[in-house]
C-alpha cells in the first residue's frame, strides 16, 4: 500500500454514445490533422468532423512490425501534422502514439525502446478506440514487432499519453462476435494479471476489480448483440480500466506466453491472450487464492475451488464466447512449442511480475495443454 506508484491518464476522456462527434470541437484550430487507422475503421473518419488539410493513413496492419511503423512515420513526416489522431484498435493506437512522439525528431524507434527514453512530444494526440480490448487509449506503452527477432519492441513513456481519449460504443457495433470475445478477454486479462501481480497496489486493484466485474457483466451480452450500447459501453470502460492497470503495475506471465503466439502464429493479440488465460489463471491460483476467487466469482465460474476445476471453468467461459481455444486449430506445430516457451520465459519484464515462479518447463507444459 505504501509503495510509490505513478498513474498517467489522458488529459480528457469523452465516453458514451456519440462521443466521436466531440472530436471536431477539440480539434478546432488544427490545420493539418493526420488520422492513423486501418481498413475496417476507415468508415468512421467522417464522424470526427475534421477540417483542414487532412491526411488519412488507413493501412496499419494487425500486430504491426517495424517496417509498417516506419512506413507510417515517413508519411507523417511528409505531411507535417499539427494533430495526430489514432482511430482503431490497439495496434493503430500504439502506432499513433509513436508517430506523434517521433515524427518531428531524430530519434528512431530503437532509440526509445524501453522505459522513459522518449525525449518529448510537441504534437497533440487524440485516441479514438474502436475495440474494447487493449486499453491502449489509456496508457503510456506501445508495442511493435521486431521482424528480426520476432519479439516485441516495447516503448514506455508519459509522452505517449493521449490529450484526448474517446470511447464511443457506436464505433464498436461493427466488431464481429469472435473479435468482440477475444478482445474482451484481453481487457479482462489486463485487469486480472495486474490484480494478481507481485507488484499489485490497492489503488490499481480498484481499477482491476471494476474492470473484470464489467467483463463478467457485459462481455456475453456484447458478443450476442453487437448493438447493445450498454454492453458495448461497459466493455469499453473495462478496457480503459485495464489500460490504466498497465501503467504502474503491468501484466505478467499470461501476456508473456501470449506474445510468441502473436509473433510466431500471427494470432491477433486478444485471441492469443484468450487461449492462454485459463491456464495461467489456474497456474497462479495456489499462491493468490483469495484474489483468484474474486475473479472466478465476477466471471460466474462454477467449480473453481480447485486448480483443475478453475482451469476447466475458465476454459469453458472463453469457449462459450465462441473462441477457438486449441493452438492446433490455429496452425501451431507441437514441435515448436519448446522454442516458443523459451522465448516467452525470456520476457522478464512480464514474467518477473508473476506471483508464482514459472520455469521454461512450466511454460512448455501450458502450451502443450493448450495445444
Amino acid at each position: 500500500m505504501d509503495r510509490l506508484i505513478t498513474i498517467h491518464q489522458p488529459k480528457r476522456l469523452e465516453i458514451g454514445v456519440g462521443a466521436a462527434g466531440t472530436v471536431a470541437d477539440h480539434a478546432a484550430g488544427a490545420e493539418r490533422p493526420l488520422v492513423i487507422t486501418s481498413a475496417p475503421t476507415l468508415q468512421y473518419v467522417d464522424r470526427l468532423g475534421l477540417k483542414g488539410s487532412i491526411l488519412v493513413i488507413d493501412d496499419v496492419p494487425p500486430e504491426p512490425d517495424l517496417p509498417a511503423f516506419e512506413k507510417v512515420l515517413e508519411q507523417a513526416r511528409a505531411h507535417q501534422p499539427d494533430l495526430l489522431i489514432g482511430l482503431g484498435g490497439g495496434s493503430v493506437l500504439d502506432i499513433a502514439k509513436l508517430v506523434a512522439a517521433l515524427w518531428d525528431g531524430a530519434e528512431s524507434l530503437r532509440d526509445v525502446a524501453g522505459p522513459n527514453k522518449v525525449s518529448g512530444r510537441q504534437t497533440p494526440l487524440f485516441q479514438v478506440a474502436t475495440t474494447a480490448g487493449t486499453g491502449s487509449e489509456a496508457g503510456i506503452r506501445a508495442l511493435v514487432t521486431d521482424p528480426e527477432t520476432k519479439s516485441k519492441i516495447a516503448v514506455e513513456s508519459p509522452h505517449l499519453i493521449a490529450d484526448l481519449a474517446v470511447l464511443d460504443p457506436e464505433l464498436t457495433y461493427s466488431v464481429p462476435p469472435a473479435v468482440t470475445a477475444a478482445t474482451g478477454v484481453d481487457a479482462m486479462a489486463h485487469c486480472v494479471e495486474a490484480f494478481t501481480n507481485i507488484r499489485a497496489h490497492d489503488l490499481i486493484d480498484g481499477y482491476a476489480r471494476m474492470g473484470f466485474n464489467l467483463v463478467g457483466k457485459y462481455l456475453q451480452r456484447a458478443v450476442e448483440n453487437g448493438k447493445d450500447s450498454e454492453a458495448r459501453a461497459g466493455m469499453m470502460l473495462a478496457s480503459y480500466y485495464g489500460g490504466i492497470c498497465l501503467g504502474p503495475v503491468n501484466t505478467a506471465a499470461g501476456h508473456a506466453l501470449a506474445y510468441p503466439l502473436g509473433t510466431r502464429l500471427s494470432l491477433p493479440h486478444g485471441l492469443a491472450n484468450a487461449i492462454i488465460f485459463p491456464h495461467v489463471l489456474a497456474f497462479n491460483q495456489p499462491v493468490v487464492p483469495e484474489k483468484t476467487a474474486e475473479v472466478a466469482t465476477a466471471l460466474g465460474l462454477q467449480g473453481a475451488e480447485t486448480v483443475d476445476g478453475l482451469k476447466s471453468a475458465a476454459f469453458e467461459f472463453c469457449k462459450n464466447l465462441g473462441i477457438e481455444m486449441q493452438l492446433s486449430t490455429h496452425g501451431a506445430n507441437e514441435a515448436d512449442l519448446p522454442q516458443w516457451a523459451t522465448e516467452a520465459h525470456a520476457i522478464r519484464r512480464l514474467m518477473d511480475n508473476n506471483p508464482r515462479d514459472m520455469s521454461v518447463e512450466d511454460v512448455t507444459a501450458i502450451y502443450r495443454d493448450a495445444y
